[in-house]
C-alpha cells in the first residue's frame, strides 16, 4: 500500500505553534478539493481538532508525496517552519496511528469522548468533497469502529473524558471545591456547552455568554443564566472563574481587559483553538491562567488497565484492515488465476467438443470464475498477493503462457 500521514500534534509542537495551523470546518472544507487535486493522490482526509492537524494520503504506487508539503502549500504556512514540529508515518505506522487516535490513546485526555466524532466527521467531509477513496474510508470507518468498541467494552468511572470535563476537574483541584463559586462560560458551542454543564454538575452558579439568542433554537445547559457577549466583561467582574471555549479568530479576553477589571476571576480556563484568552493576561498576579495544554490525565488509578485493553482492541481492528487490504490487492492476481484456470481447460483436448458450443464456452468461464470465489472467498484471512502470484506461475507450468 501507498499510505502516508503528516501530523502536527501536542506532544510535538507547542501550543502557539499548533494554533498557527488550526483549521475550522470550512477551511478543511475548503482545502480538500485542492489537496485531492494534487499529483499522484488517490485519496485524502484531513483530521483537525483542538490538539492536532493531520493529513493522510494514499497515493500511486510510483508517487511519495509528502504531506507536509502538500498541506503547506494548501494552507498557505510556511513547511520548513513546521518540518522539526512534524512527524509523518507510512504504512503500518500510519494506519495504526489514525487506530491509536480515534480510541483516545493519542489524546492528551484519555478516552476524550469527542475525538470519536472528529475522526467521523474528517471522513465524512473527505467523502462530500469526492477527496476519499475506498482504502482511505475503510481505514477510517475500521478506526471509528475500533473507537466505538472502546467506548462500549473499556469502562473509566470518575475519569474525566473530555477537555471539558478535565477543565472543569483542574478547577475543583484549584479551589478545593466548586460548589457555591461563579462561573462565567464564554462560547455556546458544544466545547461551552460541555463546560457549563459540568461546573453546574458541581454547585457553580454558571452565566453564559451569548452573541445572540432565540428562543426555542439556542441551546443553554439547564440551570444556567445568560448574558450579552458584548457585555462580557460586566459579567466577569467579581467571579470566580471564567472558561473560554469559541471558534473566534480573535481573543474573546485580552490583558487589557482583565487588567480594567477591580476583581478579575482568579482562574481563567481557556479551552479554545486558537486560543481565546490573550496569554499575556496569565502574568496578571491576581489570576491563573491555564490552556489546553495543561489539561491532562488527572486520575491515573484506572489509565494504565483502560490504555491496555484499549490496545488490544486497536490491534484486532487494525488486523481486519489488514486482512481486507491484502484482499484487495490480491485482487489483478484472483483475475489472472481466473484467466489462467480457463485457458488450462481450453487447452485440454477432452474439452475440445465442448469448446465447439459458445454457449458452453460461457458456461465453463462462469463455473471457473465462481469456483475460485468460492474456493478465495472462504480463505480471506489467509490471502495474500505474493503467495497467490507463486500459486499462478505454477498454474501456468506448461500452459504455453
Amino acid at each position: 500500500m501507498n499510505l502516508t500521514m503528516t501530523g502536527i500534534d501536542f506532544v510535538h509542537a507547542p501550543l502557539q505553534q499548533r494554533e498557527r495551523v488550526a483549521l475550522v470546518r470550512g477551511q478543511v472544507q475548503a482545502l480538500l478539493p485542492q489537496l485531492a487535486g494534487m499529483p499522484g493522490v488517490l485519496g485524502c482526509v484531513l483530521l483537525a481538532t483542538c490538539n492536532r492537524t493531520e493529513l493522510y494520503v494514499h497515493s500511486a504506487a510510483d508517487v511519495s508525496p509528502d504531506p507536509l508539503v502538500m498541506l503547506a502549500r494548501a494552507a498557505g504556512f510556511d513547511e520548513a517552519a513546521f518540518r522539526g514540529l512534524s512527524v509523518t508515518r507510512t504504512e503500518k505506522a500510519c494506519i495504526q496511528h489514525l487506530m491509536a487516535v480515534a480510541v483516545g490513546l493519542e489524546s492528551q485526555i484519555f478516552g476524550d469522548d469527542q475525538i470519536l466524532t472528529q475522526v467521523r466527521e474528517a471522513a465524512a467531509l473527505a467523502r462530500e468533497a469526492q477527496a476519499t477513496d475506498s482504502v482511505l474510508d475503510t481505514l477510517f470507518r475500521r478506526a471509528v469502529t475500533a473507537g466505538k468498541r472502546v467506548r462500549t467494552e473499556v469502562k473509566l468511572t470518575g475519569v474525566p473524558t473530555s477537555a471539558a470535563a478535565a477543565g472543569v476537574r483542574r478547577a475543583e483541584r484549584f479551589f478545593g471545591a466548586l460548589a457555591g463559586r461563579r462561573a462565567v462560560v464564554i462560547g455556546n458551542g458544544e466545547m461551552g456547552r460541555l463546560a457549563a454543564a459540568a461546573l453546574r454538575a458541581q454547585g457553580c452558579a454558571v452565566t453564559v455568554t451569548l452573541r445572540s439568542y432565540h428562543h426555542g433554537e439556542t441551546i443553554v445547559p439547564a440551570g444556567c443564566d445568560t448574558f450579552p457577549y458584548d457585555r462580557r466583561c460586566e459579567a466577569l467582574e467579581g467571579a470566580d472563574l471564567v472558561v473560554s471555549a469559541t471558534t473566534s479568530p480573535h481573543f474573546t479576553l485580552t490583558a487589557q481587559q482583565v487588567a480594567a477589571l477591580q476583581h478579575p476571576p482568579r482562574l481563567l480556563l481557556d479551552l479554545a483553538m486558537p486560543r481565546d484568552i490573550e496569554p499575556a493576561a496569565g502574568q496578571d498576579g491576581r489570576v491563573t491562567l491555564y490552556n489546553l495544554d495543561d489539561l491532562g490525565d488527572l486520575d491515573d488509578s484506572q489509565i494504565a488497565a483502560a490504555k491496555r485493553a484499549a490496545a488490544c482492541i486497536l490491534d484486532e481492528e487494525q488486523a481486519q484492515f489488514d486482512r481486507w487490504y491484502a484482499y484487495r490487492q490480491a485482487l489483478p492476481v484472483i483475475a489472472r488465476i481466473k484467466d489462467t484456470a480457463l485457458d488450462r481447460l481450453r487447452f485440454d483436448h477432452a474439452y475440445d467438443a465442448l469448446y465447439c458450443d459458445g454457449d458452453m464456452d460461457g458456461l465453463m468461464e462462469l463455473a471457473v470464475s465462481k469456483t475460485v470465489d468460492l474456493l478465495l472467498g472462504g480463505m480471506k484471512d489467509l490471502v495474500d498477493a505474493g503467495r497467490l502470484e507463486a500459486c499462478l506461475t505454477h498454474m501456468r507450468k506448461g500452459s504455453g503462457r
